[in-house]
């Protein structure tokens, strides 16, 4: 039988194929980032930020050295890239979960609770968030993402008080946010240090102090 032979690719067909080649390479790529990404937040969490290595990283990705080079320079550019991914996923819960309160019968205690739940499980899901954001020697960049990310909180908070306590200042307020915020943080660091049913009673503390420490602003009782 005659040997088949190939058509030869249109020029419409060349072209696609052309696209596609660097979408598929950017796509691997993506991959490898993803991969690289989630191998630095594993170590972030376990060693600290100060104390990883790229070739920690790269071991636990299962990549060689050489191949994390390609993508990352240092553990730094690693940091910063991983932290920035995580900022804008925590901005989206801020959008989410840190919204005017519109039904005036909504008790406080429920609201503290949904915020308090959601960035908890934020936290809990993703330990190398704290660690970049509140560890020592962090690069400037993921320092500066902090305290934009600070005071985005701190402005929203000040949105969902408002409403609970009409007659105060707006300087009391704006207090109250800031400590509010502090609290959060202060309990976060003891609930990330536990887990299970340990974990679940610090959570449940810090949703009391919060309730507690507001009452006298909004009248809450």
């Amino acid at each position: 039988m005659p040997e088949k032979t190939e058509k030869p690719a249109t020029e419409t067909e060349a072209a696609t194929n052309a696209e596609e080649r660097p979408r598929r390479r950017q796509a691997r790529g993506e991959r490898r980032i993803v991969q690289l990404l989630d191998a630095a937040a594993r170590v972030f969490a376990t060693t600290g930020y100060t104390a990883a290595s790229t070739n920690a990283i790269a071991r636990e990705a299962g990549v060689s050295p050489g191949t994390l080079y390609q993508f990352f320079p240092n553990k730094e550019a690693i940091a910063i890239e991983l932290g920035s991914r995580l900022t804008h996923e925590m901005r989206q819960s801020y959008d989410e979960v840190l919204t005017p309160v519109d039904d005036d019968a909504t008790p406080l205690e429920e609201v503290i609770a949904g915020t308090v739940d959601r960035f908890i499980e934020f936290n809990c899901r993703h330990p190398a968030f704290f660690v970049l954001m509140h560890g020592p020697d962090i690069p400037g960049r993921i320092a500066e993402e902090h305290d934009a990310l600070h005071t985005t909180l701190v402005a929203r908070v000040e949105t969902i008080l408002a409403p609970f306590a009409p007659e105060a200042p707006p300087a009391a307020v704006s207090r109250t946010a800031q400590m509010c915020v502090g609290i959060y943080k202060a309990g976060l660091e003891l609930i990330l240090a536990h887990e299970g049913a340990e974990r679940e009673a610090y959570v449940q503390e810090l949703k009391d102090a919060l309730v507690r420490y507001l009452e006298p602003l909004t009248g809450a009782s």
